[in-house]
């Protein structure tokens, strides 16, 4: 069977002008998705425009053309389903060029940098737990800081009590790399308040950290884990009623945090009992000690070359994630073989999506279920 004809196709053979196109543009959804074919569009006068996306694999710039006699631009694209993939348009005007939203799309994504588009592939699905409920009972949020000894510094954040927080129970421990970026941009709160209440995951106390230094103190900084392990638990847990068995601690982080998490398990062995690594920067060298991303990433592939000569059980239960659009995604790919070759339970979810913080949200769900399951089967020994 022919495929249909694209829409801007039959647009461009209909000969417009600038009242047709408005007709066409009419109420209509961009980018036009028709099954895995994709139209973003872009509407201007302009010396040129050029998608700007984040697919790793793909040219980082890719020509809109323009549509015969009119100010409107396109650009079709092959984009498999189930994608989700943040963009903006760089506009070309005379000595000038900018990066934009794209004005006709309503979808964005924000991060520490600002914000994207969003195209939401067929067959993406907006996760409605990522969104507040009013069913759901709020926990709350508390700010700590304590001295560390380990930095010689404050270090602060902010502490998750669940809606039906009591002293008198016991409760898990998750602590979250990059805390505020979670809140802020994966919804993470909000994720928290809905599986707990619809009983997707236990009652937890939550500790959402930050670093005024992350690139240093994420990248396999024993200072860190040793903050984490021997300064943070022992502080949590002799002020909040915390579980005190491995199985009921959890580390989370993302890129660089989930390089920190990792990191910290293997200095610590069997501390902490869950971990949940997001497109974690695992960068590593198969022949010498250069690494292609650069002196930031040293540490890391010191650390990671290490575990690849060598792996040892760190933990009970590791659930990943990563974007195949990420360049990330080899080394994740990479890592879950040794990982659970060392008896370690191990889930690795693939998404096609970016190094981006909602496909982080969009896999807390499964990630926290999977690492403690709701009540009815939330069980320790």
């Amino acid at each position: 069977m022919t495929p249909p004809q694209p829409a801007i196709q039959k647009l461009i053979d209909a000969k417009p002008d600038a009242k047709k196109v408005d007709t066409f543009l009419e109420g209509r959804t961009v980018p036009i998705v028709e099954g895995s074919t994709v139209t973003f569009l872009w509407r201007g006068e302009a010396n040129g425009v050029n998608l700007r996306h984040w697919i790793f694999g793909l040219e980082s710039a890719n020509a809109l053309a323009r549509v015969p006699n009119t100010d409107l631009w396109y650009l079709m694209l092959d984009i498999p389903s189930n994608s989700r993939v943040e963009y903006k348009f760089e506009v070309h005007r005379a000595d000038r060029s900018e990066w934009v939203e794209d004005p006709r799309n309503p979808n964005r994504a924000r991060d520490p940098f600002g914000a994207n588009s969003v195209l939401q592939g067929e067959g993406y699905i907006f996760p409605d737990w990522s969104l507040p409920d009013a069913q759901s009972r709020p926990g709350r949020l508390e700010p700590f800081s304590f001295h560390s000894k380990t930095f010689g510094a404050m270090k602060s954040g902010k502490i998750y009590l669940p809606a039906r927080f009591r002293k008198s129970r016991q409760y898990p421990l998750v602590v979250v790399h990059d805390g505020s970026d979670y809140v802020n941009f994966a919804s993470m709160k909000v994720v928290l308040d809905n599986l707990i209440e619809r009983l997707e995951i236990p009652d937890m106390i939550v500790a959402f950290t930050d670093s005024s230094d992350r690139l240093r103190e994420y990248a396999n900084d024993e200072r860190h884990a040793k903050f984490l392990t021997e300064e943070l638990l022992a502080d949590l847990t002799s002020r909040l009623p915390i579980i005190d068995k491995p199985q009921a601690r959890c580390l989370v982080g993302a890129s660089f945090g989930a390089v920190a998490a990792f990191s910290t398990a293997y200095r610590y062995p069997n501390v902490w009992g869950r971990l949940l690594l997001q497109s974690g920067s695992f960068a590593f060298t198969d022949i010498g000690k250069t690494n292609r991303r650069g002196p930031l990433f040293d540490r890391v592939v010191e650390f990671v070359n290490k575990f690849r000569r060598d792996p040892m059980s760190v933990s009970e239960r590791v659930f990943m994630s990563c974007g195949v659009y990420e360049s990330l995604i080899y080394e994740n790919r990479s890592l879950v073989p040794l990982l659970d070759s060392t008896g370690m339970q191990v889930k690795f979810v693939e998404a096609r999506d970016g190094h981006n913080w909602e496909n982080w949200r969009d896999r807390l769900r499964e990630g926290l279920s999977w690492l403690f399951p709701g009540p009815l089967m939330f069980i320790y020994e």
